[in-house]
């Protein structure tokens, strides 16, 4: 319904929503573990197999975003390890590897995905939550964090922001759950007694990875970070946009993470 406008850029692509759960059920719960709990068996396939993700962790449960015209190698790619269901009309349907088989093409083994450049800001985030019935009460302050709040300062000649600190703010609202990433600073001017976190109260550092903006076509990108991570069994909450991709990790374990994937930069070298 948006209007063709000159500001606005749309990817070509369309994408499917695919959620992971566990038994039956979605995961819920207050701790996010991000890409570290579906890297193996998700993940790091889907890039063997040259299909390019995108990843959206969310308070409640996580969302990879596949393209369309990949589906059938996604399906042949994930079906010997899980059960892969389609919703229609509301109700859940068995896929076979059959339904999709027009056109499938066994995929050329993937390239070595390029590692790109990892930046660290110095800001600490809150991964938040907020019941739908008390979002009238901080609407307008929403509206004022994500429309009118924080001008970024760019530096004209190179396009990049200084990451000794960094903008960002995430909604989503998804089948009415809403889940909220923003810094500790902007969580200030919220009433502390609407946004719910888990009882631990963590805060979050970030790892933003893209020295520019890394397109829709690469495959290995979240693999890149997700397979080192879930090696060392640290949790991370990771959303992807369109120019950069994003990882939270605990503030207490960023430094291992920046080691980590320093270690693997100078180890494809």
């Amino acid at each position: 319904e948006l209007p063709p406008s000159e500001f606005m850029q749309v990817a070509d692509s369309t994408w499917l929503v695919l959620s992971v759960v566990s038994n039956g059920r979605e995961p819920s719960g207050c701790q996010a573990t991000g890409v570290t709990k579906i890297a193996r068996s998700v993940i790091a396939p889907l890039a063997e197999h040259h299909v390019s993700v995108l990843m959206l962790s969310t308070y409640q449960t996580d969302f990879i975003l596949v393209r369309e015209r990949d589906l059938p190698v996604v399906i042949h790619t994930l079906a010997g390890e899980f059960d892969i269901y389609k919703e229609e009309s509301g109700e859940c349907v068995p896929v076979t590897c059959d339904d999709v088989s027009n056109g499938f093409l066994k995929p050329k083994p993937a390239a070595s995905p390029t590692l790109h450049p990892v930046q660290s800001p110095q800001t600490r985030f809150c991964v938040l939550t907020v019941a739908p019935d008390t979002l009238p009460a901080i609407a307008t302050m929403l509206i004022d964090v994500l429309f009118y709040s924080h001008s970024p300062s760019w530096d004209a000649a190179t396009g990049s922001q200084d990451l000794d600190s960094i903008t960002f703010f995430s909604f989503s609202l998804i089948e009415g759950y809403i889940s909220i990433v923003m810094d500790a600073e902007t969580q200030k001017r919220f009433p502390s007694d609407l946004l719910l976190t888990s009882s631990t109260g963590e805060l979050w550092r970030m790892v933003r990875i893209g020295g520019q903006p890394l397109g829709f076509d690469e495959c290995g990108i979240v693999a890149q970070i997700a397979e080192p991570l879930a090696a060392a069994d640290i949790s991370a909450y990771y959303i992807s946009t369109f120019n950069f991709d994003h990882a939270l990790v605990p503030e207490e374990g960023i430094a291992e993470v920046i080691q980590l994937l320093q270690q693997r930069q100078e180890s494809s070298r």
